[in-house]
């Protein structure tokens, strides 16, 4: 899904907002040993609401990611798996299955419970992608479970002399992404920028932003962010405005910040301690899943 675009209708932003920050991710490993960087850590959550992690991963190394995710469980937010390359199946106890495979995404919502897996299909090669925890309002934590999987034909994209983006999630340029959320409107962007390409995206005052590079450098208004930095962007101006040096590519996510109590033990993220413990006593009793 394809709309090329000319060069005037990537500007309408005149005030782009400045870097308040820029953040390395810390290394660590995840699952049975999977190695990744936690790019978004816990200390970040308040600051980028509703956002409540971002992990990349990328090995050309099978040691660090052939124990994939073994069975483990997710209560009271929604996980956003991209996939670069690489194959990973899921399957989870409300009955959802799919293969996430090269340029793909896997949007999950783990509501009132959820206990899923995910597991290479690949035994050599390349794994590179990156998962984003993105929080629901009190009013949501505890819905039914929610899976679909999006091939990479699906994902909506735009393109213009030197640039592609693909439209995870939200509106960019008059191209709806492939998953809206009303609670959050949550931004989701994959930008595939030349030497030089200038991109803008318009962003609402109140939202929590911030661009992640993983091949290249990109400056974002004047300031230089190398791959495997996270820019955090002050909330000032009406928007971003990204220039890359070299060929680059960069995820640009925003979202509206639920202003909500949050309270998170591992994989369970309420609103109150009591809710916390409730979570715990339901899973240990077999009560997540369908």
């Amino acid at each position: 899904m394809t709309a090329t675009l000319t060069a005037h209708r990537q500007d309408g932003v005149e005030h782009p907002r400045s870097v308040e920050r820029l953040v390395a991710g810390m290394a660590t490993s995840d699952g049975a040993g999977v190695k990744l960087t936690r790019v978004l850590t816990q200390p970040l959550q308040r600051r980028l609401d509703p956002f409540l992690m971002l992990d990349a991963f990328g090995t050309d190394n099978p040691d660090d990611y052939i124990g994939g995710f073994p069975d483990h469980p997710h209560r009271g937010f929604e996980t956003v798996t991209y996939m670069i390359a690489g194959r990973m199946r899921h399957r989870d106890s409300a009955g959802h299955e799919g293969l996430l495979q090269n340029g793909g995404v896997q949007w999950m919502t783990a509501g009132r419970g959820v206990i899923h897996s995910e597991l290479p299909e690949q035994e050599e090669g390349r794994m590179e992608g990156f998962q984003l925890w993105l929080n629901l309002p009190a009013r949501d934590k505890m819905s039914a479970p929610w899976y679909r999987d999006i091939q990479s034909a699906e994902i909506p994209e735009f393109t213009a002399p030197g640039l592609t983006v693909r439209v995870i999630a939200g509106e960019s340029q008059g191209v709806s992404g492939a998953v809206q959320r009303e609670a959050t409107q949550p931004l989701y962007l994959d930008l595939h920028l030349a030497a030089g390409t200038r991109f803008a995206q318009p962003l609402p005052a109140e939202h929590n932003a911030f661009v992640y590079v993983y091949r290249g450098q990109v400056a974002v208004n004047a300031t230089e962010v190398p791959a495997g930095r996270m820019a955090i962007l002050r909330n000032e101006g009406d928007g971003v405005a990204l220039q890359a040096g070299p060929d680059s590519r960069a995820l640009l996510i925003a979202g509206r910040p639920l202003n909500e109590p949050i309270v998170q033990y591992g994989p369970f993220v309420m609103n109150t301690q009591q809710e916390i413990f409730q979570a715990v006593e339901d899973f240990r009793a077999g009560r997540f899943g369908a």
